[in-house]
């Protein structure tokens, strides 16, 4: 979340930041925490007030006593009483702006870092690079759409899927399996020399889905286990990040790089009739996400190392492919500057999201308290935390589908991946 204390010094800074993502609601929103935030210093004024003037009488009640006037001892012990209820009063009252503030702060978004192209939505992100591998040409057999040829391979069968757990699931069979399988290592394998792999449950309570960013704001789009307070992941972002809630790191442990495989549970309660055919969008999919933890100066060199790394495994697997930056107007809730890997799709003839790599500066770190102590220093820092989806299999298993599909329908396994399918080259055609 926005650091409260940036807000009340700068806000003209924050309002302006806040303005860029072009909700004007935000900045009621920040306003409205500025004037609680007031409000809030107004009663701790009134309750330190409060406490010295108890203090003072409980020095006279002592003294009355002392001179055997009880009576008036009683009646000022009347008056401590009163101020005591007043004192309680207002530590309630307190309590619950206390409440209201965390509240908006948590669905208030990050700032865009400077450098983040400004624009209204989806339509003004920027193309930074490529496309790369875009042949001058597609033949006619790599604009089937993939739900179409792999469904004739016997490699999707989504329509069982639906029979087994409803609309917007998906199944892969034989070597479609293998494929999403395969994809995954590939993703883990080439992280391999610089993360560490981590298995984290894909259950997390809701401090954990508040820390990211997800909650409150998206809780309808994620699924919950409301018996015991639990949800389904929507990505490994959310349990890696708070492998380190609440803890002190010291600065020479940073930056802390993970990578984890995991089944990622979305409902896409906004989706409803968009891209719901094929591997495009379901409720369940699998993904790779690398993740770190740092310190604001390693920020930057971060970003372009995720961004660089997913786009290897992009590149790896020959598929056309393009990197945009995401405006201000597009950013998501926790974004501080973001970059997404597209992948062209002949047989779908879009442009398909692929890899999301995100700067999210100290928000998700100041939720979940990720802290860092500097040597030499007094006090501790807020961390940074960066992500990025290294490989997310629905959309990649579609692209190559479409793109490696032969004039005899049977689809071409791209190099990287042989190893992993035990030595298969091509999915054969029925």
């Amino acid at each position: 979340m926005i650091d409260i204390r940036l807000l009340r010094n700068e806000p003209a800074t924050v309002r302006a930041a806040l303005a860029r993502r072009g909700n004007p609601e935000l900045l009621v929103q920040a306003d409205a925490v500025l004037d609680l935030d007031a409000h809030s210093r107004d009663i701790v004024a009134h309750r330190d007030s409060l406490r010295a003037e108890v203090n003072e009488v409980s020095k006279q009640v002592g003294a009355l006593l002392k001179a055997g006037d009880v009576e008036a001892a009683e009646k000022l012990q009347d008056i401590s009483r009163s101020l005591g209820d007043d004192q309680r009063r207002l530590a309630a009252e307190y309590d619950e702006l206390q409440a209201s503030i965390r509240d908006l702060l948590l669905r208030l978004p990050n700032l865009p870092h400077p450098d983040a192209p400004d624009g209204a939505g989806e339509a003004d992100n920027p193309v930074v690079k490529g496309p790369v591998n875009m042949p001058a040409e597609f033949g006619t057999h790599q604009r089937v759409p993939h739900w179409e040829s792999a469904t004739a391979l016997g490699i999707l069968d989504n329509e069982r899927a639906t029979k087994i757990s409803g609309a917007m699931f998906t199944m892969q069979r034989g070597l479609g399996a293998m494929l999403s399988r395969a994809l995954c290592q590939y993703a883990l394998d080439q992280m391999a020399d610089a993360f560490e792999e981590i298995r984290p449950p894909s259950l997390v309570t809701t401090a954990t889905l508040t820390a990211t960013g997800q909650l409150p704001k998206f809780a309808d789009d994620a699924y919950s286990i409301e018996r015991d307070d639990l949800w389904c992941i929507p990505t490994a972002e959310v349990p890696l990040t708070s492998i380190y809630a609440g803890e002190v790191l010291d600065e020479v442990q940073l930056p802390i790089r993970m990578t984890a495989y995991s089944p990622c549970y979305r409902r896409e309660a906004g989706s409803a009739g968009r891209d719901t055919r094929g591997m495009l969008r379901a409720h369940e999919f699998d993904k790779v996400e690398i993740l770190a933890v740092a310190s604001p100066e390693q920020g930057p060199a971060l970003l372009n190392e995720f961004v660089g790394r997913a786009e290897a495994l992009i590149a790896g697997l020959e598929l056309p492919y393009r990197i945009i930056e995401i405006c201000t107007g597009d950013m998501g809730q926790s974004h501080h500057r973001s970059f997404d890997i597209e992948v062209y799709a002949p047989g779908c003839d879009s442009w398909l999201e692929v890899s999301s790599v995100s700067w999210f500066s100290d928000y998700q770190a100041r939720r979940a308290d990720i802290r860092y102590r500097v040597a030499g220093e007094k006090g501790t820092r807020i961390a940074n935390t960066l992500n990025g989806s290294a490989l997310a299999v629905p959309r990649v298993w579609a692209a190559i589908i479409e793109n490696h599909r032969q004039p005899d329908g049977s689809i071409a396994i791209p190099a990287v991946l042989r190893p992993y399918l035990r030595g298969t080259v091509s999915i054969p055609s029925r």
